[in-house]
Formats: structure tokens, C-alpha cells, sequence
């Protein structure tokens, strides 16, 4: 029997899955992404707080996050199921707003990609 159950890895094997991090689910806005969407694009409070984000870690700091916003009943109608940033890549009409938001400084940067006119303010 060709076992080798006792012999470790190259470290070349492991290194893939180490880069690979685990997104997180579908959240609530961000407060400071859900004040910007009502403050500076004027957009109805009721529905900006029923939106849902999925966010995932940007590369140039720990509190600086790639962010994209879309309705969950739009996505439950076409029966899609959003499990985290990624599972959007393949439905880009549902994402209403894209961008990125600083944690520590409360700095959101969003650009508006699909809004259903009656939704708007």
C-alpha cells in the first residue's frame, strides 16, 4: 500500500488554501454606508435599510472593505441565492451600489450601478 500518512505536505500545496479567506454572509448596511445612501443620494430611508451588503477585505488596510448593496427580495424573486461577495459576480443586475467603506474612519465611496426609479427619494 502506497500510504503516507505520516509525511507532511510541501509547503507549495498549502499555500493555496491559506490566500483563500472565507467571505462573509449577506449583513445589514453598514451604518455609515446606510447614512450616506440617505444623506448624500437623498434615498429613501425605508428602503435603504432594508438592503443587505456583502463585503469583502480590500488589501491596502484591516478597515477598508469592498462592498456591494442589493435587495434581498429582488434576489429571492429571480431565486438566487447570495452567499457572499463573490456569488454576485454572475448577477451584476442585482447589485444596486458597488464600492468600498473605511471602518475605522467612517469613509464610504459608492457608485450606483441599477436603482428602481420608485425606490428613489
Amino acid at each position: 500500500m502506497g500510504w503516507k500518512i505520516w509525511k507532511k505536505k510541501s509547503t507549495g500545496e498549502e499555500e493555496p488554501k491559506a490566500k483563500l479567506k472565507k467571505l462573509s454572509r449577506p449583513k445589514d448596511l453598514p451604518q455609515s454606508v446606510g447614512q450616506y445612501l440617505v444623506v448624500e443620494l437623498k434615498k429613501d430611508p425605508d428602503w435603504v435599510w432594508d438592503l443587505k451588503a456583502v463585503v469583502r477585505p480590500r488589501e491596502e488596510g484591516k478597515s477598508l472593505y469592498n462592498l456591494r448593496v442589493f435587495d434581498k427580495y429582488q434576489a429571492r424573486l429571480r431565486k438566487v441565492e447570495v452567499k457572499d461577495y463573490i456569488s454576485l459576480d454572475g448577477h451584476p443586475d442585482l447589485i444596486l451600489f458597488e464600492g468600498w467603506f473605511d471602518k475605522a474612519r467612517d469613509k464610504v465611496q459608492l457608485e450606483e450601478k441599477s436603482v428602481p426609479e420608485h425606490r428613489a427619494a
